[in-house]
């Protein structure tokens, strides 16, 4: 018995019994701590929706004119978003459905919340003369210990109490600092009063980068994934899909991947993606025959891979192309290739584990046709290909976004199933703010952790830390770099998780052993993200799990073996940076994903236990040494892998081929 089924007795299995009578929308809110907002607002629906729409429209009309200045702009993004976070989510999880109408305390946080947020607008021209003369007032330090206070509170309820306590600890680092013993972390310390204020009432805290790059570029683009998921394009997603991959080896898992690829385009969320792709896809791989566990798994590790798949990345890409000084366009750019092997990695996963358990695809009859799909709804593309030309052109991510939007509402008028009315747009509208507001609180903490860390110079410290442990090895240092991603990733969102390690660990990467820029960031965005498929806190997972009636934890187990070639790549782009477009030479690049792609079916095929026979124990050690061979930029290894590879390929093909039989198809 594998180790991790004796787990499934206890704790994973009391969780699988838990799941049974839940529907999908109760799973996302389990798993999913953004969607645990109230639905019955009673008569305050109104106040919710005035507010909701004005902060869209605010938003699209900033978009047209271009931004205001970041203490203008960011104010009265973070403080309407934090009045309509007391109004909708409950001040402890699980009364979103008991309560109806919304608790008098919760109106009166709303209204201090909205009244702390818009103070740096009314009194804008004193904050930024008089204060920097005469200093801060006393309604100044009031208003600014509420707003921080008022920010971790907001963050608890729609983010999660672990980014808190993350932000808590860097508030307390920054008051006692002074009273730590050892010299790398000590700190002269500072006093509340001026910590709140710098936190607060400047743009060195929670108004810095996260919620300037959250008020300008994020905002608009989540809104465009709303506008483009109305005009249907999730089901025409999942039907391409299966017209493309539905008839092969495992058609029905491969059509989840390719469905989660297209899906993660215009979805930045690991766990909405699971629930939303899988809902769907889990039964019918199911039905085909594959255990729940890898069914869960499939959808999870293929979904977690939307947030980084262009042309609409998690929102962590756009505060990197503000961090790095480097066009979205263009790291949407060099994004593709590490996407497509992500996605090409968990799709060969799948077709060794299909092979090995004898899944044939589904008649091809039975399936929808790719021609005809295109024919019919192809101009569902039409913004995504807007998008991608307006931001490859040089226009700004804002009116790419703007732009993209227009095109999605005249394509929802094309259909009459799609056409938006008034009251849907209205409704689309609301809803652009809501999907906003757990990004928003995100931003708004990870802006306290970066104001500590940079005040303290706490990340230089960090820095040097880490560089001290790798020893002067980049491997190591990279290792121990994703060490503390990974562990971030298990309370923080892929935002703050982003926030924090590109203040703290990338510094070391770029600074103390010459990575490019690009490639540290991106090194730690990706570990941030793969974080919700690592065990033992894998949300992707656990919400896969869910769906499927599986064991959460062997759920995660799996997904973690399918998507192992997204623990390898970031490895690849540090050591191979022309893998990210960095300095490369079209022979060159073209050699180096040639031999990434043939080294990931050694790896794949490693993990799977299957080649084109069922693998010893010693043949799958021989296919990752030489899959990780294969994706190293040395030809002298590379060729070894090759070597290595069409060995075992020989060996096998010498050795008779078993019966497979085919599993049982379920029809329940």
């Amino acid at each position: 018995m594998k180790w991790w089924k004796k787990k499934e007795m206890s704790d994973s299995n009391k969780l699988t019994q838990q799941d049974e009578k839940l529907t999908t929308e109760e799973i996302l809110e389990k798993y999913d701590r953004e969607s645990t907002y109230r639905r019955n607002l009673g008569k305050w629906k109104w106040v919710v929706l005035i507010l909701a729409v004005g902060l869209t429209i605010f938003h699209l009309f900033t978009g047209y004119r271009g931004a205001f200045e970041a203490r203008i702009q960011g104010p009265i993004h973070l403080g309407t978003a934090l009045g309509l976070i007391f109004l909708l989510y409950p001040i402890k999880k699980g009364l979103h459905r008991k309560q109806k109408g919304i608790p008098w305390y919760d109106v009166v946080l709303a209204i201090i919340a909205l009244g702390v947020g818009y103070y740096n607008v009314i009194f804008y021209e004193e904050l930024v003369t008089e204060r920097i003369v005469f200093g801060y007032t006393t309604p100044d330090f009031i208003v600014a210990t509420l707003g921080v206070l008022l920010v971790l509170e907001a963050a608890r309820r729609c983010v999660g109490l672990p980014i808190v306590i993350v932000s808590s600890v860097a508030i307390l680092y920054a008051l006692y600092g002074n009273l730590i013993p050892t010299k790398l972390f000590a700190h002269r310390g500072f006093s509340w009063d001026t910590l709140v204020t710098d936190l607060y009432l400047t743009t060195k805290g929670i108004y810095s980068t996260p919620i300037q790059v959250s008020s300008t570029f994020i905002f608009l683009f989540l809104f465009f994934g709303v506008m483009l998921i109305r005009t249907g394009v999730g089901q025409f997603f999942n039907d391409i899909a299966f017209a493309l991959t539905g008839r092969f080896t495992g058609g029905q898992a491969k059509a989840a991947v390719v469905a989660s690829a297209l899906q993660g385009m215009v979805s930045g969320s690991s766990v909405a993606n699971t629930v939303g792709s899988g809902s769907f896809t889990i039964p019918m791989m199911k039905k085909a025959g594959y255990k729940p566990e890898f069914a869960a798994a499939t959808e999870a590790s293929a979904s977690t891979g939307g947030q980084i798949m262009p042309p609409i990345m998690g929102a962590a890409a756009f505060i990197m192309a503000s961090y790095t000084n480097i066009p979205y366009s263009q790291i949407m750019i060099i994004a593709i290739i590490p996407a497509i092997l992500y996605f090409l990695g968990v799709f060969l996963g799948v077709h060794f584990e299909s092979k090995k358990i004898g899944i044939v695809g589904a008649p091809k009859e039975t399936l929808p046709k790719a021609k005809k799909l295109m024919l019919e709804r192809g101009y569902l593309l039409l913004p995504l290909i807007v998008i991608f030309y307006t931001l490859l052109t040089g226009k700004t991510p804002m009116r790419a976004a703007l732009l993209a939007i227009l095109v999605s509402f005249l394509v929802s008028l094309v259909r009459k199933d799609t056409r938006m009315s008034l009251k849907s747009m209205i409704g689309a509208l609301e809803e652009g703010a809501r999907v906003a507001l757990p990004v928003i609180a995100a931003c708004a903490s990870a802006g306290i952790i970066v104001g500590v860390v940079v005040q303290t110079g706490l990340g230089g410290r960090i820095a040097d830390g880490i560089i001290a442990l790798g020893g002067g090895s980049l491997i190591l240092t990279l290792f121990f770099t994703m060490i503390a991603c990974l562990i971030l990733g298990m309370g923080l969102p892929t935002t703050a998780n982003y926030v924090v390690t590109a203040t703290m660990a990338a510094p070391a990467l770029i600074l103390g052993l010459d990575v490019p820029v690009l490639a540290a960031h991106m090194f730690v965005f990706y570990f941030g993200i793969v974080a919700d498929i690592t065990p033992p806190v894998c949300l992707a997972a656990y919400a896969g799990a869910g769906l499927a009636r599986a064991n959460p934890f062997a759920t995660g187990v799996t997904a973690t073996k399918l998507a192992t070639a997204a623990y390898i790549i970031p490895f690849i782009f540090v050591i191979n940076p022309q893998m990210l477009l960095i300095d490369y030479e079209i022979p060159f690049l073209t050699i180096s994903v040639i031999t990434a792609i043939i080294g990931m079916i050694g790896i794949s095929t490693a993990m799977v236990g299957f080649f084109i026979r069922k693998t010893f124990f010693w043949e799958r050690i021989i296919l990752f040494a030489a899959g990780l061979s294969l994706v190293s930029p040395s030809i002298y290894f590379g060729a070894a892998g090759v070597l290595a590879l069409l060995a075992i390929l020989f060996i096998q093909s010498r050795r008779p081929k078993e019966h497979i039989q085919s599993p049982t198809v379920s029809l329940s």
